[in-house]
């Protein structure tokens, strides 16, 4: 971090293993087993028998945002029109049900498992480990290297899932993300098709349900309520995850756009993104050594790094994973079995 500007804006994001504590040593050995199903025509037949992708049928719109909300250094701006190809998205983000069905599949193991550790925030671990000073990331000592948290484990040993089936998997990387969506048969979203998925048919507006965060005092999504990172109200629902169909939906009858946890895109994150990429279905696939994530999660808070608006985005290296980290699935078009 190069001051407390950039605290701000990057403290209640997903840490990436460059930032852990140099006195936390990880392994950073990665098994390159790859996933053992390949067989196409079972992944097809996983695509016919998935009832809960919706299809969209693209067109032109205003990708990213000219408001002074938008982080300048984040490329969200300026606002421009693209053209997004019809395609398919999962209503809701992959679930731990549904990535159990995978890794009982495949016998895969993801790469928290193979670290041996992933980040947890602090106030989701038993009172005794929160001031742990060997496991803080030392620019932001509210996220803590955990040995044993993975998808399975979220907050390490003595965690477990019970009550959380129907949660948004997490403490996956995006390269676990790329091998659940080649055993699905699916493929992770461009930013585009993210953005444009996320408005739900509304016109450059903050949210996914307009510009307002509260209408009517309503909750929306799953964010940060109180003092960040101190004190958290949950006066919507959660302190922690919470289900893939809790809230109202957007327009195109999608879940979770905002909040609940970061999702992975396929796209190589760059800056300088709407400079590089074309106006037809964008994709950012420079050079680069990280990737883009969207639409925020249960962590963020308007007085820190409020991305969980439309248009925010955000980045980490494809081997890092925390608690606030999962994802959804596309698929093509042409793939026509719903």
């Amino acid at each position: 971090m190069q001051n407390n500007e950039q605290d701000k804006k990057l403290s209640c994001c997903a840490p990436g293993h460059e930032k852990a504590s140099t006195r936390f040593k990880m392994n950073t050995q990665i098994n390159t087993k790859q996933v053992a199903n390949r067989d196409h025509s079972k992944r097809v037949k996983r695509i016919q028998t998935h009832s809960n992708m919706i299809r969209l049928e693209g067109g032109d719109f205003y990708m990213g945002t000219d408001s002074n909300e938008g982080f300048a250094e984040d490329g969200e701006g300026p606002a421009r029109k693209v053209r997004i190809s019809p395609f398919y998205i999962d209503r809701y983000a992959v679930t731990n049900a549904q990535f159990q069905d995978f890794i009982r599949d495949t016998c895969y193991k993801t790469e928290a498992e193979r670290f041996g550790n992933s980040f947890v925030f602090h106030l989701l671990l038993p009172a005794k480990k929160r001031h742990n000073r060997a496991t803080m990331v030392v620019q932001t000592p509210w996220w803590h290297v955990i040995e044993g948290a993975n998808w399975m484990r979220p907050e390490g040993e003595g965690s477990d899932l019970e009550g959380r089936m129907n949660h948004p998997v997490v403490h996956v990387s995006w390269n676990d993300a790329a091998a659940y969506c080649e055993w699905a048969g699916k493929r992770l979203l461009t930013e585009a098709e993210w953005e444009y998925a996320a408005r739900g048919g509304l016109e450059q507006l903050r949210y996914p349900w307009g510009d307002e965060l509260t209408p009517e005092d309503q909750h929306m999504c799953n964010i940060w309520q109180g003092e960040f990172p101190t004190n958290n109200d949950a006066s919507d629902g959660y302190v922690g995850t919470s289900p893939v169909d809790e809230y109202e939906p957007n327009g195109y009858g999608i879940y979770n756009m905002a909040g609940n946890v970061w999702e992975w895109c396929v796209d190589v994150f760059n800056p300088y993104y709407h400079q590089q990429t074309s106006t037809i279905n964008p994709l950012g696939n420079g050079i680069g050594h990280v990737r883009s994530m969207r639409g925020g999660s249960y962590l963020c808070h308007d007085s820190y790094c409020n991305r969980y608006r439309v248009a925010a985005r955000n980045k980490n290296t494809p081997d890092s994973s925390s608690g606030n980290i999962g994802f959804r699935c596309a698929a093509n078009a042409e793939i026509d079995t719903y």
